[in-house]
């Protein structure tokens, strides 16, 4: 019996895909320069029962499965291999809990973002995490790269809120790991070990995620500088001072510039650096005067507060755009993903902007300042091989730079495709004997995202 008609023995007729034409259309997520196979088919299951099925045909016929969400990531994770199962997750979509006294919300992998977070305020609690994709991106896929958001500064990453989680593993058995409970360290935390792991060790199916109170509306301030260097000062003594801002944003000249040609935003074209900032605290505003005057002193060349939350999202739909900007700079975008501690903020930046100018490329970076976290978009002629080389040199020359600061190839999207080689530099020889010591215990047969990681 082939693979296609063992998959119908346990999946209906409408779940299996395999018109070429429509297959084709799932073997890559957003990333570029990353490799992308043709897949054999493509199942979308509805139940945990569907998907052990798939597994266990895929143990069964030694057939790779490529686990995918919304395809929204940027690394290449979700990307097919020739001959694979693609294995979409995105009919999975159902929010089967939200429970106010335990603070909880139990979802499947395909439920969006976004949905997620509009329930849970319906009961004035909270999801914190809140990819730039928030609005198309599913759960699965943010446990699946550890994803982060604009809110991390405060609220922290996709990996501090899952409580537990349903794995289907490759031969098709599940696994149920983590817990309900407010506190619990019974045996190795497995499910810390599932989040970030793309795929590669099991097929989420099911996840409890920790919810918050939800906290009162944000307000904003945008601060102007002469230079980034004064900006990444003006970070640094925030933090220092100990203030817990719920949003802190940089974008440097290139996006500001960007930003205003698309949606003539008048920002001044003097603008080296613009930070926002915001506070959700009882107080905001007191808050954000003390910001705006420690903004001041770094060099601010004007400190615009926020007396509304609607002038507060007015000031942020310049970050929120930035990309979306830099987009139409060129006819394609690298973007990078290289965290650095908040101390080298500036460092990482003033390399960057040497790096563009050294490859003759516009580079524009957006960062969660907060966390150190950057964002290098590196903008170009797809149609150029020239200016396509020197682009992905200029893209590895940025994650050099970061490993050089004493960070890290990628805060929030991931390693995938695209980075699998840079994984090997910062983990070293043991490290990564150790993650593929991993890997073969949950995975003995390699059929698990192929390709990806390393």
């Amino acid at each position: 019996m082939d693979l296609i008609a063992r998959l119908r023995a346990g999946l209906p007729g409408e779940a299996i895909l395999t018109d070429p034409d429509v297959t084709g259309s799932y073997a890559n997520d957003m990333a570029s320069f990353c490799e992308a196979g043709t897949p054999a088919v493509v199942v979308l299951p509805r139940t945990v029962e569907q998907v052990q099925h798939v597994m266990r045909t895929a143990t069964e016929l030694r057939v790779p499965v490529v686990p995918q969400g919304a395809r929204t990531g940027l690394s290449g994770a979700a990307n097919a291999s020739d001959g694979c199962i693609v294995l979409s997750l995105v009919k999975m979509d159902r929010i089967i809990e939200i429970n106010p006294v335990d603070r909880i919300a139990v979802v499947e992998p395909g439920v969006v973002n976004a949905v997620l977070s509009r329930a849970v305020n319906e009961h004035g609690l909270y999801y914190p995490p809140d990819p730039s994709s928030w609005e198309q991106c599913s759960i699965g896929g943010n446990i699946g790269t550890a994803s982060g958001g604009l809110c991390c500064v405060k609220y922290g990453v996709t990996a501090e809120y899952v409580l537990g989680l349903d794995v289907v593993l490759a031969d098709g058995r599940l696994l149920s790991c983590g817990r309900r409970t407010a506190k619990g360290v019974a045996g190795y935390d497995l499910t810390r070990l599932f989040v970030g792991s793309e795929g590669s060790l099991g097929i989420v199916v099911r996840a409890v995620l920790a919810l918050r109170p939800e906290p009162p509306q944000q307000l904003a301030l945008a601060a102007e500088f002469p230079s980034t260097a004064a900006a990444c000062d003006a970070v640094c003594e925030i933090m220092a001072r100990g203030h817990a801002p719920s949003l802190l944003e940089l974008m440097d000249r290139t996006s500001v510039r960007a930003v205003n040609a698309m949606a003539q935003m008048g920002l001044p074209d003097t603008t080296e650096a613009l930070l926002l900032a915001a506070f959700d605290t009882p107080d905001p505003a007191a808050d954000l005067a003390a910001v705006g005057a420690l903004c001041t002193a770094a060099g601010a060349t004007q400190v615009v507060p926020a007396e509304t939350a609607a002038e507060s999202d007015l000031l942020l739909q310049a970050r929120r755009l930035t990309l979306t900007a830099l987009e139409r700079v060129k006819s394609a975008t690298m973007i990078d993903d290289v965290c650095v501690p908040r101390s080298r903020l500036a460092e990482m930046l003033d390399g960057t902007a040497a790096i563009a100018d050294k490859y003759d490329l516009t580079i524009g970076v957006c960062a969660h300042a907060g966390d150190g976290n950057t964002h290098p978009t590196v903008c170009f002629d797809a149609a150029d091989p020239d200016e396509s080389r020197r682009a992905r040199e200029s893209f590895d020359a940025i994650m050099a730079l970061g490993l050089r600061l004493g960070g890290t190839i990628t805060g929030e999207h991931g390693v995938g495709v695209l980075k699998k080689e840079w994984l090997a530099r910062e983990l070293g020889p043991v490290g990564m004997e150790l993650q593929r010591g991993i890997k073969d215990v949950f995975d003995p047969l390699g059929i698990l995202n192929p390709g990806k990681l390393f």
